[in-house]
């Protein structure tokens, strides 16, 4: 099958032209994540909703995704707080999702996206025209990342990493149904949580997005890293050992032969062949 839209996982706290944090490092404007979306949506005269379902402070949170997309020029942005499934079901709603180029889901709860937007017709006419619309685009930052994926990381702690029971799967809108994505990876060590996802589900490949960090996904499957920080791809498909299934929650797991890639800014990956293209040594940061 092949999909015409664009989804655009982001590991969360994304620059939105306005931080002063040491970790981004790209020209807002010309460069960031953000910016990324609005061309991939086509330009500033794009329709854009903001989704923030996720966020225990939607309004906060609406509104600073007004101020950024308002700095990159955008001037058809609206907000949709979905906070019921009976929202996911109005009229208003479905058309404003029916006629943007670009949804964008906020942080937060990620079990919140799937509770309230999960099998409603906003869902179905977010999965249709994901599949059937040019230059259609969904983003997502951290739960709206994670909410992209059918095997959904919905929580679990970092701490206890490598621990059978650490990550709590539940299911997603089921957008890129080939990946299981965790964000703020690098931030907050959840190599562990990741892994275990991987080790209960190892034909899928798990995606770790650092903050300011994000995939710009085509055709459902090709896939390139945007922003300043780095994507980790554990790749399970050819583990020689896993213990999982067998082992009682709380016990330390083994995972043997797990193929990890460390990618950055500019390179590629195939979701479907599991094949990686890197930007040569000599290229200049993109």
């Amino acid at each position: 099958m092949t999909i015409k839209g664009i989804l655009i996982p982001i590991g969360g706290n994304e620059d939105k032209g306005f931080e002063d944090d040491e970790i981004h490092r790209l020209d807002y404007i010309e460069e960031g994540i953000l910016s990324h979306v609005v061309n991939a949506a086509g330009g500033v005269n794009a329709k854009i909703v903001v989704i923030p379902t996720a966020s225990s402070i939607p309004v906060e949170v609406g509104e600073n995704y007004l101020t950024a997309f308002s700095t990159l020029g955008c001037k058809n942005v609206d907000v949709l707080n979905i906070k019921s499934k009976k929202d996911s079901e109005k009229p208003e709603a479905i058309a404003l999702i029916k006629n943007a180029d670009c949804i964008m889901f906020s942080g937060g709860d990620q079990s919140k996206i799937s509770k309230y937007i999960g099998n409603t017709t906003i869902h179905k006419v977010l999965s249709e025209r994901y599949i059937n619309d040019a230059n259609f685009v969904i983003a997502g930052t951290s739960a709206g990342a994670m909410a992209m994926a059918n095997e959904m990381i919905a929580g679990g702690s970092s701490a206890k990493a490598f621990v059978k029971g650490a990550v709590i799967m539940r299911k997603g809108l089921g957008l890129s149904p080939k990946v299981i994505i965790d964000t703020h990876f690098i931030q907050r060590g959840r190599f562990g949580r990741l892994s275990e996802a991987v080790a209960k589900f190892p034909n899928l490949l798990g995606i770790g997005l650092a903050e300011d960090t994000g995939l710009m996904i085509k055709n459902g499957n090709d896939c390139t890293v945007i922003g300043s920080g780095m994507a980790i791809v554990f790749d399970g498909s050819h583990l020689t050992h896993n213990n999982e299934k067998i082992l009682q929650k709380g016990t330390p797991m083994t995972m043997t032969n797990l193929k990890v890639h460390v990618l950055a800014n500019g390179d590629h990956f195939n979701i479907d062949d599991r094949q990686i293209k890197v930007l040569p040594i000599e290229s200049p940061f993109v």
